[in-house]
């Protein structure tokens, strides 16, 4: 018999660094998610940015069934049928040659950051290793990779860091050329930051921190742990951009809900990651290959594609519409399915009552800080979901505003 269990189990038996909901998912279908009491929900949320093709969508749940029934689990002493095709189509679809595969952008991160230390001290000598990030950037919570996003509200309270590791502010070109150096290994950013309110680069920074990078044998590492797999309505964000980098790293919706992740890089980069030096036990299992392949194949259709950009618009034009009747938006930025509503001064450090109260009314949203009402939903979630979504979003605003 099935134990049942309530929200307030939470607080009972899980450590507190989570502070979840009210409401408990039960079920998901597409773009709808049903709580314990059977309370329907259109998700806007995504899992942040994971759920890339929604909840059970009929491929993925097949993919994982039909491997389920094969082969789990063989260890990294062996490979694997399913990581080999994912890894082949990887490859054959971006600038990279080779693919380590591991379970979350995190381990994607840390794996990127390692290779590329190791590469600049094997080639050019032991002093290559600063690594510089950017103000407000999210790359994980490792003790290395949170130390490269270097927020401190995150990276504070755990002892010493780990050294060798510059931030400067994001989409400042100048303050990058001033600083960068001969002994700076990797230049790491975001395509899009995320966690600190959907900011996108500028093309004449992603253009100038390639060419900076070139001039100083520094590899450029783009985290396109949320912007990748089809968010941004590319298969990955620097094809947008024009710009291909070094090594990139990819996660969330890789996997569309199934832990995966991976680093993308090229064949002379890879090759000092030579046997022994890096790994992952779950890294590469043929569950997690299997269904990301299923993924892939979707999310690289340019009918999906060009889906996701038509469906960017169709929130934007939405979203500064309620924008003119209530005026609380500052701004509305990102792009694809990675919109961010930045709140204006009179409702700064709000972004959680918006997030609330679209709960209240049957509408899962997110923040990306307390000024940012943050949305991801499926890449392919219907028009008609988007249009009763914002609805409900509306009628959370009007809570909100009083308006």
């Amino acid at each position: 018999m099935t134990q049942q269990v309530q929200r307030a189990d939470f607080d009972k038996v899980m450590v507190p660094n989570y502070a979840p909901a009210a409401f408990v998912p039960v079920r998901g279908a597409g773009s709808r998610v049903w709580d314990q009491e059977g309370r329907e929900y259109i998700d806007f949320a995504g899992g942040i940015a994971v759920n890339s093709l929604g909840h059970a969508h009929p491929a993925l749940v097949e993919a994982l069934t039909e491997q389920a029934k094969k082969l789990w689990h063989v260890s990294n002493a062996l490979t694997n049928e399913p990581a080999l095709r994912l890894a082949t189509k990887l490859v054959d679809a971006t600038f990279a040659d080779k693919v380590f595969f591991c379970n979350s952008g995190a381990e994607a991160n840390e794996a990127a950051f390692k290779l590329a230390r190791r590469y600049a001290i094997e080639k050019f000598g032991p002093d290559k290793t600063e690594i510089i990030a950017f103000s407000n950037a999210f790359h994980g919570r490792t003790f290395f990779t949170v130390s490269v996003g270097g927020q401190g509200k995150y990276s504070d309270g755990f002892g010493p860091k780990p050294g060798g590791i510059t931030h400067l502010p994001y989409n400042d070109l100048d303050a990058l050329a001033k600083h960068i150096s001969d002994k700076t290994c990797a230049v790491v950013l975001e395509p899009v930051q995320g966690e600190s309110g959907i900011v996108p680069a500028t093309q004449a920074f992603i253009e100038g921190a390639r060419a900076l990078c070139d001039k100083h044998n520094a590899l450029l590492v783009f985290d396109e742990v949320q912007t990748g797999n089809g968010r941004l309505g590319s298969l990955y964000a620097y094809m947008d951009y024009g710009v291909v980098p070094d090594i990139l790293t990819t996660a969330k919706g890789l996997g569309g809900g199934f832990p995966i992740g991976a680093m993308l890089t090229t064949e002379e980069i890879a090759k000092h990651l030579a046997v022994g030096t890096h790994g992952s036990t779950y890294g590469g299992n043929p569950l997690g290959c299997a269904v990301a392949e299923a993924v892939l194949d979707i999310i690289s259709q340019p009918e999906v594609q060009a889906g996701v950009k038509a469906k960017h618009q169709r929130f934007r034009e939405r979203l500064n519409a309620i924008n003119e009747k209530h005026g609380c938006f500052a701004e509305i930025r990102g792009m694809g399915m990675l919109i961010g509503a930045a709140l204006n001064k009179d409702f700064a450090g709000r972004a959680k009552d918006f997030m609330t109260e679209s709960a209240k009314l049957g509408l899962m949203v997110l923040q990306a800080g307390p000024d940012v009402v943050r949305f991801a939903p499926s890449l392919v979630i219907p028009d008609a979901d988007i249009e009763e979504g914002l609805n409900r979003f509306e009628r959370a605003v009007a809570a909100v505003t009083g308006k």
